[in-house]
């Protein structure tokens, strides 16, 4: 099986509507790697993984793309995150009971509850980020997705997504502002054709051969491909500031009563352990040198 990461973006020439493709093969292996997730709550993440993967691809704007959910649901807490290098990262939050009985629903309403989808666009130009609540109308996360991105750009769009524990991946297709002119039927037909997709065959096989099991009468361009990543490296000097801040004595303390201080970083999906041992040399480098006397 393909286990790269990629946006594939496309267009087909003579109907003005464009598309794309994303597979989230060893980046969702990262970011699944010691995680127990139920099913409905991996799924959840993994779609929405995936079209956050499709929005941070088609932004103008350099920045960073943040999605979050915040509820009182069997997922009270999910996050996916997305830079312009699409470098990729997100987590979930869930109660024990997300996988059974009507929590385990894979509908999104039902996974979140009251919760709120925020959509965050931090651009270095900008004084504020910019933020936009996406409504949560639809039972699933393409459904969602598919009403915000044609209410907000003011094109229709279509969206499919799916998720397993090997990978995520999410189809998209947009009608451009000229497509009626150049086929009056031409979306209506592109997207009864879209949803003969499976999600076995969007999981699993390679963007020419759905393009091509999809629109083979079509004129398709297809574009290069872009990589997602999830390259995110421990940052140790981060873990030994936030210790200078709590405060040797407060570490100390902690550690006489738990045996080591866990750090978790749940975005990068990182763990930190800091024990005894470990304390002199992160503390000793606060201390400044005395001033030489002449």
């Amino acid at each position: 099986m393909n286990t790269a990461s990629y946006v594939q973006r496309f267009l087909l020439e003579d109907l003005d509507i464009r598309g794309a493709i994303v597979r989230l093969g060893d980046v969702w292996q990262a970011m699944l790697a010691g995680r127990d997730y139920p099913a409905p709550v991996r799924n959840l993440l993994g779609e929405m993984s995936a079209v956050v993967g499709v929005i941070a691809n088609n932004l103008k704007q350099t920045g960073r793309l943040t999605i979050q959910i915040q509820g009182h649901g069997p997922v009270s807490l999910l996050v996916v995150d997305c830079n312009e290098a699409l470098n990729l990262r997100g987590y979930a939050k869930h109660a024990p009971e997300a996988s059974t009985g009507a929590a385990g629903s894979t509908a999104i309403g039902q996974l979140v509850g009251d919760g709120h989808l925020l959509m965050t666009l931090d651009i270095e130009a900008l004084e504020r980020p910019y933020q936009s609540y996406v409504p949560i109308e639809g039972d699933s996360v393409a459904q969602v997705f598919e009403n915000y991105l044609t209410q907000s750009e003011q094109l229709p769009s279509a969206l499919q997504t799916a998720c397993d524990a090997g990978a995520a991946a999410c189809l998209f297709l947009q009608k451009l502002p000229g497509a009626d002119q150049k086929d009056a039927d031409g979306w209506d037909r592109i997207t009864r054709l879209a949803s003969t997709l499976r999600a076995d065959e969007l999981l699993g096989l390679e963007p020419e051969e759905i393009l091509t099991r999809l629109f083979h009468q079509e004129t398709v361009r297809v574009f290069e491909a872009r990589e997602i990543t999830h390259h995110w490296p421990m940052d140790w000097a981060r873990i030994h500031e936030m210790l200078r801040g709590l405060g040797q004595a407060e570490a100390e303390q902690i550690i006489a009563e738990h045996g080591e201080i866990v750090i978790r970083d749940d975005l990068s999906n990182h763990e930190y352990r800091v024990k005894a041992d470990d304390l002199p040399s992160i503390f000793n480098s606060m201390r400044a040198t005395p001033p030489t006397l002449h």
